[in-house]
């Protein structure tokens, strides 16, 4: 998990052929400046590997060192992937030899510990039973970066098995990576369940990362760590080899520190897989995929229709803290003077939907067929476990995962339920999800009111786009400040609001409308640059110029 290199950076002086070399501070080594890895985008990136001011190499050796220095305090990175260096080192050689695969060519990603890859690191969800497995390839989303000429240097910390285990636990805990930490407060609620990918994207760790999302686990922690989600289209990116929980709901998408650079990931891996068929349901399948970065237009606004699901923030008013309710309205004034239109794009089911069971009976449907399907595609299973079944045994026998201090009750109410995603009671349920998303939700809003996007604030944005599988990006809009009282999480070992904690902004869309969503995206976050307002209360110290400096 540790490289020689990264060990060698944490200490107080690098080693170079015998000579003592401390540690270089600053950012500028003769005359030559240097971009602070919190801060960099990829063009800025791009740019010093185009004029050799570093190598891919040498992002690799800052990064692993940085990680190194948090990951102690922060637990956001399971392992380190042992090939990153060489892969660089390759990477670097066709670079210097014409051959540039992309604008991610020789680039750090880190990817959610759910993302199969088919080399030495582990693919575990969070649980020991998994250690050791093995998959027959790279999943998709894995082999896109790659063939993007992206490396991908480890595995984040997530939830456990994605939320999708306890009633009584905390967001980014799991069995095998321990308890992850948000970096703007201490002992802040990471959010789940893509929790170490959204805090190693915060504090620059790799230039962005991979999170999966089935109600809320690429936008909540988004949100909380003041970072740039694209949660895309369900269909729209891959779900081959990546754990799951639903096939119905299911999406893996970027989480970055601007909305360009999360364009830029999203554009290398987007696209159809004959491994997953809901990806042959995208219109441009027999097209284009549309230019995602190209969409980052700072006009966006001008002349579009905007709404706002007004009648979602007064059911849930009370349970919304004022410090985001007033960034919000100030958002709208702000996305009004652009040049957009404002009207109020009311979910009309959505107090129905406050009452209703049928989101929990599919996802109970879905997990019963699809883990099993995910089970029986490893080539290697260490315990030989191939249903849901076996793994509560496993969890409710072995003393690492912690149970029952934190339950398996959502497996048991899913074992309890009894049928699956081919039984015809699966129907009726499915159904009522697409009403409440649907004509009920997010699309009849939309289709109501000939609007391109609806607004709510981040933290109530998720469950309606989640029943349909329609698009959401999340961008920074403002921290709670400094006076606001410190709140725990259900658990009791969380800090759930404090000084300075996160929270965004997010643009829904109709099916398959990422570049209109990026586009407004991009365009209120020109505006406001909320994302510098406040620096995390712990950041990496050692830079790229550290470890230039340190040959």
């Amino acid at each position: 998990m540790r490289s020689f290199i990264a060990a060698v950076l944490l200490g107080a002086a690098s080693v170079v052929s015998g000579l003592y070399v401390p540690p270089y501070t600053g950012t500028t080594i003769k005359g030559k400046q240097f971009p602070s890895l919190i801060e960099v985008d990829l063009e800025e990136l791009v740019d010093g590997l185009e004029s050799g001011l570093f190598t891919s190499a040498d992002l690799v050796r800052a990064y692993e060192a940085r990680i190194m220095e948090v990951n102690s305090t922060l637990h956001m990175v399971t392992e380190l992937n042992p090939d990153a260096l060489t892969i660089a080192s390759q990477l670097d050689a066709m670079r210097a030899n014409g051959t540039v695969l992309g604008p991610l060519h020789g680039i750090p990603i880190l990817i959610k510990n759910n993302i199969a890859t088919d080399d030495k690191m582990n693919n575990t969800a969070g649980s020991w039973s998994l250690v050791g497995s093995k998959v027959p390839r790279d999943s998709t989303m894995a082999a896109k970066l790659r063939k993007a000429g992206a490396i991908i240097l480890g595995k984040t910390n997530l939830s456990q098995w994605a939320n999708y285990r306890s009633d009584n636990t905390s967001n980014g805990w799991s069995a095998y990576g321990g308890q992850t930490y948000a970096a703007y407060f201490p002992g802040q609620d990471p959010s789940g369940s893509s929790s170490g990918s959204g805090v190693s994207s915060s504090i620059g760790l790799a230039l962005a990362a991979l999170g999966s999302e089935t109600s809320g686990s690429i936008l909540s922690p988004s949100d909380v760590n003041n970072l740039v989600g694209i949660k895309p289209t369900v269909g729209l990116t891959s779900r081959y080899l990546v754990i799951p929980i639903s096939e119905h709901q299911d999406t893996v998408g970027p989480m970055a520190r601007s909305v360009k650079d999360a364009a830029y990931v999203l554009q290398a891996i987007a696209g159809p897989d004959p491994n997953d068929n809901y990806t042959l349901a995208n219109p441009a399948i027999n097209g284009t995929t549309p230019d995602y970065v190209a969409a980052c237009d700072y006009s966006a606004f001008a002349g579009a229709r905007i709404g706002v699901a007004r009648n979602v923030l007064e059911i849930y008013a009370k349970y919304t803290d004022p410090p985001v309710l007033a960034a919000f309205e100030l958002a709208v004034k702000q996305i009004e003077a652009a040049g957009a239109t404002i009207v109020d794009a009311n979910f009309t089911a959505f107090e129905q939907w406050q009452s209703d069971n049928n989101e929990t009976l599919v996802l109970n449907a879905d997990f019963l067929i699809n883990l099993a399907t995910y089970f029986s595609e490893l080539t290697v299973n260490p315990y030989g476990i191939e249903n849901l079944a076996e793994e509560r045994d496993f969890t409710h026998n072995s003393t690492a995962e912690m149970w029952p201090a934190r339950d398996t009750l959502i497996w048991d109410g899913a074992l309890k339920q009894g049928w699956n995603n081919t039984d015809p009671k699966f129907w009726a349920a499915y159904q009522a999800n697409l009403f409440y998303g649907g004509e009920g939700g997010i699309l009849g809003a939309l289709s109501r009111t000939n609007t391109s996007a609806v607004l709510l604030p981040t933290q109530l944005s998720p469950g309606i786009p989640a029943l349909v599988g329609s698009p959401v990006v999340t961008v920074p809009m403002g921290f709670y400040p400094v006076n606001t009282s410190v709140t725990l999480n259900g658990y009791g070992n969380l800090v759930a609001t404090g000084p300075n904690v996160p929270f965004g902004l997010s643009f829904m869309g109709p099916k398959w409308s990422e570049a209109d969503l990026i586009g407004f995206a991009y365009a209120y976050e020109q505006r406001t640059m909320h994302r510098n307002d406040i620096q995390p209360y712990l950041v990496p110290n050692i830079e790229i110029a550290d470890v230039v400096a340190s040959g």
